[in-house]
């Protein structure tokens, strides 16, 4: 009696074993990630028409954290460096498209308290939305910094 148990005992550890090794399977084959199926170059905007998705689980380094793993999270952002086809793409590797370019004139605002005053400067450093940069102000000359609005204007705050 006492051996019937322990084999049915045996029996069960056997079967949840194999039970955790099928859902660990069932996992591995859900690993798939978005990857170019082109060279995306950097600054390039990325469209989804250069996004495929690519199963990972039988790779025998399949990549670890610091992925994107969302076509979502890529459709429209900016490269920062070169992407290659069919390999995952780094968290670092992408960006906000850039609103403001260095060199370029940009709407400088300032608003406050009703009074919105609006003039022309100098990017001197290229930036996205709610990136801080700074712009040389092309009457006076001087060198302001502000925020980048989603419109590609620069708003800056007195203090």
């Amino acid at each position: 009696m006492l051996i019937a148990v322990f084999r049915r005992a045996v029996l069960c550890l056997v079967m949840a074993g194999f039970a955790s090794l099928e859902a660990q399977v069932v996992a591995a084959d859900e690993f798939l990630l978005p990857v170019p199926n082109v060279t995306i170059y950097p600054n390039d905007i990325i469209r989804e028409s250069w996004i495929v998705e690519h199963d990972f689980s039988t790779s025998p380094f399949p990549p670890k954290g610091g992925v994107i793993d969302s076509r979502a999270a890529l459709v429209g952002k900016i490269a920062r460096r070169t992407l290659l086809p069919g390999m995952p793409i780094p968290v670092t590797a992408i960006g906000e498209p850039r609103l403001v370019i260095n060199g370029e004139r940009v709407r400088v605002v300032y608003s406050e308290a009703g009074l919105t005053i609006t003039t022309y400067g100098s990017a001197l450093q290229a930036g996205g939305a709610g990136d801080v940069v700074s712009v040389r102000n092309l009457d006076s000359g001087l060198t302001i910094s502000g925020v980048v609005q989603p419109d590609g204007s620069v708003s800056v705050s007195g203090g």
